[in-house]
């Protein structure tokens, strides 16, 4: 493999583009006329990148191209570079116009309460700036984390075996609850148990999710079998929609995210006490991406509004010195 310094000097933006384009349409045809050379010129840079790197990055097969683990590897780092380029030029075009940048955040579902409150506050402090709100499940914010889509994320960062590409700092402890439509006949109970609900249908997050997770094992826990027909989705919009249209199914929600509903009167909590605590979800950074104003900004508010701001003043300081 070259040196450092020799990569440094080689490394041309055409050969960042041209990576992306090889791993994205998997022929030297496709990539080369999605970033405007010839084939002959494609195949040529490719062979200096694999030069350069002294790596295979790609397999050429009857089928076209198949990545390697070490083009993977050159791929994504290919992404970031590209995307944090494409961000400073939007970032210097807004502030040359006048404006105060941008921010990109992603948040999982029970999260949108706080991180409202949080933006509200970014932007009484920073009106000129574009804020980019993305909501989903932690496996795919983590996803967009490390393309360089997102500056910050409020997720779970143990879903993801490489929790080392993070910097994350723990925020808050779900408080769950079980809700269902106002006029279940559940809801006239003073107490109910899991095993109350056994035969009840349900809606639930889909497989390997923290929530499903955690709902198993209050099943497992109570000898129970798990809901066999279960209804599954990630999105709290599409079990609360649902709900009010069902009297009978039940749903296991965020307090936080469902008290807005139960307030306007669409859903109703059940009095149901689960033994098992939601993990914290956390503020998470990608290690090695430097922190904007604006994203310090909202670290910042987002800490304050979880009652964390001691915490978090170390928390970014350590980032920037690279030391977490």
């Amino acid at each position: 493999m070259s040196t450092f310094t020799s990569i440094i000097s080689r490394m041309r933006m055409r050969h960042l583009r041209l990576l992306i384009a090889l791993h994205e349409y998997g022929t030297v045809k496709q990539a080369a006329e999605a970033v405007a050379l010839t084939q002959p010129g494609a195949t040529k840079a490719l062979g200096e990148i694999e030069s350069m790197l002294g790596v295979q990055l790609f397999l050429r097969t009857h089928k076209g191209l198949e990545t390697t683990d070490m083009g993977l590897c050159a791929v994504r780092y290919a992404r970031l570079i590209y995307t944090d380029l494409t961000h400073l030029h939007e970032e210097l075009e807004s502030m040359l116009q006048g404006h105060g940048g941008r921010l990109s955040v992603g948040l999982i579902m029970g999260a949108v309460p706080l991180i409202s409150t949080a933006l509200s506050r970014v932007r009484k402090q920073q009106p000129a700036i574009s804020i980019k709100v993305v909501e989903d499940t932690s496996a795919r914010l983590l996803n967009l984390l490390n393309q360089g889509r997102l500056d910050a994320a409020i997720c779970r960062s143990r879903v993801n075996q490489c929790q080392h590409l993070y910097h994350s700092l723990d925020i808050h402890v779900e408080e769950l609850a079980v809700i269902c439509h106002p006029g279940n006949p559940l809801t006239q109970q003073a107490e109910l148990t899991l095993r109350d609900l056994a035969d009840t249908s349900w809606i639930v997050y889909p497989a390997s999710m923290p929530m499903r997770l955690l709902l198993e094992r209050e099943f497992h826990e109570a000898n129970l079998q798990f809901p066999l027909y279960p209804i599954e989705t990630a999105s709290a919009f599409a079990s609360i929609s649902m709900l009010c249209h069902d009297h009978e199914s039940v749903a296991l929600m965020s307090v936080d995210a469902s008290q807005p509903f139960c307030d306007a009167g669409m859903v109703a909590r059940l009095p149901i006490r689960l033994r098992s605590r939601s993990e914290p979800y956390e503020l998470v950074t990608r290690k090695g991406a430097s922190l904007s104003p604006v994203t310090r900004l909202f670290m910042q508010e987002v800490t304050y509004v979880g009652n964390l701001q001691a915490d978090a003043e170390v928390h970014i300081e350590s980032i920037q010195k690279g030391i977490c």
